[in-house]
């Protein structure tokens, strides 16, 4: 038996629960949220002028809405893996429902087993493969394959096929961060758009290499050096990943949060004073991404962790204004103060925790200190479900969507057998 094949066996035979179905429907309206509120950027509106210039089918349908999931840089993560999940999958599952008469809970339980497909592949690929290769692009299609499958009742065999043809359509790269490009939104959409093609040329047979992940010339072996295969298939009978996967509160890339965190932990303590410096540890992960002194634009302070704490320690929060050309000129001159450096406990404990320290250390020699060894909306520190119901009422209004309770409510009502929401309303054009 191939990891494929055993991937696909552990996924269908693993129980699912109402709880399992309750948690993915939130996970579910928090990227339907961002796809909404994602319309409303410049990089948003490109797309869905791209998508007004021609049919959209399915795959591509799949492919705009996983790029306007990723815009907004507040959507899911699985820290394990380093994966924002509900772009590669949520997208494909609204694609086929608009198609087919998808049950509210046969919906939910493909974006379930997406999300675990994902996740395996993503905690099998090691450390290495990050350096270079965005695990989102690069595993993400295996889920959306596995989403797509579930829904369109491939048998294992043709499962089997639409994860080795996903596999081997894996590619994205991290060289866009040199010039803040818009590189990483067609990450997520084109590991949606694939997987989707995958699975539904499998659904007439169209075959794909079985051992596509541990074959001598698949997956791990192209763009894997360290790789973890035993990761895939490992504690079969653990909670879903859906469960183990963080809900990001503040609109950047994920690896600046812990600092943030910290900062604005510091901020309640700062009575006033002149700083003279601020010293950020953390993880080598987050300064390979995110050590950006200068952020120059709206994206790069978004994978700035010195734009990111001095805006925080200025503003005492941080929300889409942090990013502004007038926030980035605020924050100038303390970001500058920012030294940053991968330190214990951080360093080892990533990827299983992502933290940081922040300390601020006055003119006058008074240091006011902050560790937050994991973020806030990871599941040691989760969101409840009326702040992830208030999270996504703030991005869907982001978006132009006047009445958010209707997509909320259709949203969490799937789990009850409700019928998905209608696609039309998340690729309309923002207000």
């Amino acid at each position: 038996m191939t990891l494929t094949e055993g991937l696909i066996r552990l996924i269908r035979e693993k129980p699912v629960s109402d709880s399992d179905l309750h948690k993915t429907a939130l996970f579910t309206l928090d990227a339907v949220a961002n796809t909404i509120a994602g319309r409303n950027s410049i990089p948003g509106r490109k797309l869905l002028q791209w998508s007004e210039n021609r049919p959209l089918d399915a795959a591509r349908r799949a492919f705009v809405m996983g790029g306007l999931t990723h815009i907004l840089e507040v959507d899911d993560v699985h820290r394990a893996s380093v994966i924002h999940t509900g772009c590669v999958t949520v997208p494909v599952a609204l694609s086929i429902a608009a198609e087919r008469d998808i049950p509210g809970d046969k919906f939910l339980k493909s974006v379930l087993f997406g999300f675990e497909a994902t996740c395996r592949v993503g905690m099998a690929v090691g450390p290495t493969h990050y350096k270079v290769w965005h695990n989102t692009a690069t595993c993400g299609p295996f889920g959306s394959a596995m989403t797509a499958a579930t829904l369109l009742d491939l048998s294992d065999e043709q499962a089997m096929h639409a994860l080795g043809n996903a596999g081997t359509q894996s590619a994205g790269l991290w060289e866009f961060l040199a010039t803040g490009a818009m590189s990483k939104h067609l990450h997520a959409g084109r590991a949606a758009e694939a997987g989707l093609v995958a699975a539904e040329l499998a659904e007439i047979d169209f075959t794909g290499p079985p051992a596509i992940l541990e074959g001598p010339a698949g997956f791990f072996a192209g763009a894997c050096p360290d790789a973890d295969p035993d990761a895939v298939l490992r504690d079969p009978d653990a909670a879903w990943q859906v469960h183990l996967t963080s809900i990001k509160p503040w609109p950047s890339c994920r690896h600046t949060h812990p600092a943030i965190d910290a900062s604005l932990a510091v901020f309640e303590e700062l009575e006033g004073g002149a700083i003279d410096h601020i010293e950020v540890e953390t993880y080598q992960a987050a300064l390979d991404v995110c050590d950006r002194p200068v952020a120059d634009s709206e994206y790069e302070g978004k994978f700035s962790l010195q734009h990111c704490v001095a805006a925080a320690l200025q503003r005492g929060k941080v929300d889409f204004s942090a990013f502004g050309p007038e926030a980035r000129e605020q924050a100038a001159v303390l970001a500058k103060k920012v030294s940053v450096s991968a330190k214990e406990p951080y360093a080892t404990a990533y990827p299983g925790s992502w933290g940081a320290a922040v300390s601020v250390i006055l003119e006058d020699g008074t240091k006011v200190e902050s560790a937050k060894p994991e973020c806030k909306g990871d599941p040691e520190a989760a969101l409840t479900d009326d702040e992830m119901i208030n999270k996504a009422r703030d991005l869907i209004r982001f978006g132009g969507v006047n009445d958010p309770n209707a997509v909320i409510d259709g949203i969490l009502e799937m789990s009850q057998g409700g019928k998905p929401l209608d696609v039309g309303t998340v690729l309309a054009p923002a207000a």
